[in-house]
């Protein structure tokens, strides 16, 4: 009876540590090497491989390999690949509470996104996201976005009129472009050939962004607008988190933040060599944009219908509160 007893315990403890080690996490990223998701990416596989001594392996799909954000995502809640490092934007079609983060110019500055997105509002936007099959581990970043354009110099939303404007996949995005008076083209990623051939007049990114895509090719204009702060959410398909026992959970979860953290500090030291670079590329830099004049343009946004389910118009309040 001791010998089947003993048997049953070491086939509980090998089962509950296959859980654990030999795992290959299949991640998928969009962009190319060198862009900000790609530089978390490779940095939570250093870890997270190190420290499991290479019992654990990531294998990284970048360049779109796998599909544009939105089919990425869709493969994370299949299980078909295990973690993603997506834009903000193509979560709004899963979860609507994403969307209390892209709300424009609601953050002034890294120090009130930081305080914000690893708190506890931060927390309750990566729990909601369970309800649609996503673990949210955490958040990595694109910066604050920019406009570029390759018709004229954009000071005020008058001289946006009419310019075709290529947005991310998502209703508030769309809507921003729409309230300052531009022609919003949502439009999946890249989209060098399209301002290449004058599909879409310009688009709006961080500054990483013109650099790594090389847009201060075809863009002739630039505009530091900060009207949105771009984030990341790094996530795992919820059906494969919960195979994993908890010490496998905390191993992957702290090495993802580790990793987030060290991606935003690059990101952000990085911004004024960029901006300096684009001007010596010829972009013509319009530093001082008159921010009121577009804030008053959006300011009715918080009443749009994407705000409107209660925990969003909620968590929204509760957001603008904490970044007064």
């Amino acid at each position: 009876m001791k010998r089947v007893s003993l048997l049953a315990m070491v086939l509980s403890m090998l089962l509950f540590c296959s859980q654990a080690w030999g795992l290959t996490i299949k991640l998928g990223v969009v962009t190319k090497p060198g862009s900000a998701q790609n530089i978390a990416a490779e940095k939570f596989k250093e870890l997270i491989e190190k420290r499991s001594k290479g019992d654990i392996k990531v294998k990284i799909f970048h360049s779109a390999s796998l599909g544009n954000e939105t089919e990425i995502l869709q493969q994370v809640q299949m299980n078909s690949i295990q973690m993603a490092i997506v834009t903000g934007g193509p979560f709004d079609t899963f979860d609507p509470i994403v969307r209390v983060i892209n709300y424009p110019f609601i953050f002034k500055n890294y120090e009130q996104v930081d305080k914000v997105l690893d708190g506890p509002l931060g927390a309750e936007i990566l729990k909601s996201l369970e309800t649609s099959g996503f673990k949210g581990l955490c958040f990595s970043e694109n910066g604050f976005r920019n406009l570029t354009n390759n018709k004229r110099p954009v000071r005020t939303p008058e001289d946006l009129k009419g310019l075709k404007i290529r947005v991310m996949a998502s209703a508030i995005h769309k809507a921003i472009w729409q309230a300052l008076g531009a022609n919003p083209t949502p439009m999946p990623w890249p989209i060098y050939t399209e301002l290449e051939q004058g599909v879409i007049d310009g688009q709006e990114n961080p500054l990483w962004v013109l650099v790594v895509y090389k847009f201060y090719e075809i863009q002739k204009y630039l505009t530091l607008t900060r009207h949105v702060y771009s984030f990341h959410i790094d996530v795992a398909s919820l059906k494969w988190w919960n195979t994993l026992d908890p010490k496998t959970q905390r191993m992957i979860k702290d090495a993802m933040y580790e990793a987030a953290v060290y991606q935003r500090k690059d990101n952000r030291s990085k911004n004024a060599e960029r901006l300096e670079f684009l001007k010596e590329k010829g972009m013509q830099v319009v530093e001082d944009p008159d921010i009121d004049a577009f804030r008053a343009k959006v300011a009715k946004l918080r009443y749009m219908d994407v705000y409107k389910p209660p925990k969003v118009q909620a968590l929204l309040l509760k957001i603008m509160e904490a970044t007064k």
